[in-house]
């Protein structure tokens, strides 16, 4: 019988992959509860809102950039490479359309 738990390769998940994984679920958390905050005041957003979604779009933003270069890093696994892309633009694609939205 062969041992499940032993793999046999030399690949590794790079650490900023891992950080942008992170960072994007950071950010789609906190605009999360930014919104339902202000939903729960009727939609009146108090200045830490505005600067909870400025850090919000920094970090994603450098979160794209470390997923971005964690895919590039050869003999990797690119899980969380992909995973943190995906996660980082589908939250400054929301942001895009929510500053459209409100204007």
């Amino acid at each position: 019988m062969r041992n499940r738990r032993i793999i046999y390769t030399n690949k590794i998940h790079p650490k900023r992959s891992i950080m942008s994984t992170v960072l994007g679920i950071i950010s789609i958390v906190s605009i999360g509860i930014v919104i339902f905050m202000s939903y729960r005041a009727k939609g009146v957003a108090l200045q830490g809102y505005g600067f909870t979604g400025l850090f919000a779009c920094i970090f994603s933003l450098t979160g794209l950039g470390l997923g971005i270069s964690g895919a590039r890093i050869t003999e990797s696994f690119k899980f969380f490479s992909a995973l943190g892309i995906v996660l980082n633009l589908v939250l400054l694609l929301f942001l895009g359309f929510l500053v459209l939205a409100g204007t």
